[in-house]
This record gives C-alpha cells, sequence and structure tokens, in this order.
C-alpha cells in the first residue's frame, strides 16, 4: 500500500526525471515540487518563452484520478446513483501533462513520458469513466458516492514521446509575444 510519502516521492521523482528529459532536449526546466495548483514545471527555451506543464506520475500502469475533475457529476442520494451532466468545462485546457510511468530498478525497462493536452486527457478520463460506470447503471457497488477513475498507459501509447507538443507549443508562444 503507498503512504502519503511514498506518494509525495512518485510525484516528486517523476517532476525532477521531466526536468531532466526537457533539458536533454535544450530546455530549462524548473520544479514547483508541487506547490502551485495547476503546474508542477515552468520550461523555457532560448528565447525566453516559458510555457507551465502539469506532471503526473505512477510507479504501476495507471494514474489515479476524479471522474469530476472532468464529468459534471450529480449524485441522486434517494437513487444512490450517479448523474451525468456532461464534460466539464476544464481551465486551461491546452496545458500540457506530461505523465510519467515509472520503471522498477531491478526491470531494466525506462521510464516512459506521455506528452498530451489538458482537453486530451479528459477525453481519455471522462470515455474511461462513462465505459465503467455505465455497465452498472451509474450506481457504484461499495460507495455511490465515490469519484475514483482511472486512466492507464494503453489509453496514452499514441502519446508516448510525444515532445513536439512541447516544441510547438515554445513555437506557437513565441510568434504571439512577437505579435504583442
Amino acid at each position: 500500500m503507498a503512504t502519503g510519502l511514498s506518494n509525495k516521492l512518485t510525484g516528486q521523482i517523476g517532476e525532477y526525471l521531466a526536468c531532466a528529459e526537457l533539458g536533454k532536449r535544450g530546455y530549462i526546466a524548473t520544479s514547483f515540487t508541487g506547490n502551485v495548483p495547476e503546474f508542477d514545471l515552468i520550461i523555457t527555451n532560448d528565447k525566453l518563452t516559458t510555457i507551465p506543464i502539469q506532471v503526473k506520475t505512477t510507479r504501476g500502469e495507471n494514474w489515479p484520478t476524479r471522474a469530476d475533475l472532468w464529468i459534471n457529476i450529480k449524485i441522486d442520494e434517494k437513487e444512490k446513483k450517479q448523474i451525468d451532466f456532461g464534460n466539464v468545462k476544464i481551465e486551461h485546457p491546452e496545458l500540457i501533462y506530461i505523465c510519467v510511468a515509472l520503471a522498477e530498478l531491478t526491470s531494466g525497462e525506462k521510464d516512459r513520458f506521455f506528452i498530451l493536452t489538458k482537453l486530451e486527457l479528459q477525453d481519455i478520463c471522462s470515455k474511461n469513466y462513462r465505459n465503467w460506470i455505465s455497465r452498472i447503471n451509474w450506481k457504484r457497488p461499495r460507495n455511490y458516492k465515490s469519484l475514483d477513475n482511472r486512466y492507464y498507459i494503453s489509453d496514452l501509447l499514441q502519446y508516448e514521446n510525444n515532445w513536439k507538443l512541447i516544441e510547438e507549443n515554445l513555437r506557437i508562444h513565441s510568434i504571439d509575444s512577437k505579435i504583442l
């Protein structure tokens, strides 16, 4: 069972690994070690263009999240059931997420990086939750109020090593700042 300290270390490791990978690609990256609500890193290029990055890290095959971050869900107390009112209008849909899957030390495998936007992650998380809970008629078996949700490595395969998303974002933001 993961402890609070173990979870904090996992998050910190992922942030520093993301910083190191970005450094290898010629960017300056700094971690805020979980002290900023919406992002974990700021990166900059040689033109001093900066963008925020959110990092999520797992030691397994999936990342935990809450369904109500992505879907507008109301709890029907009488029926002990959840009701789907469509996707939440998320703030900062173009915020870049780096999802890090840590390799086991003894496995000989490498850490894996999946890079996508918050909007793309919302699509994955909302689809996963709806697919799962619709099979049980929106009634969770143990705790009808639980909003536990997961997304998996298999959901993110098309975004593996998608570093060009960051490159493109920095390029676009660089152009925008020249216009101003």
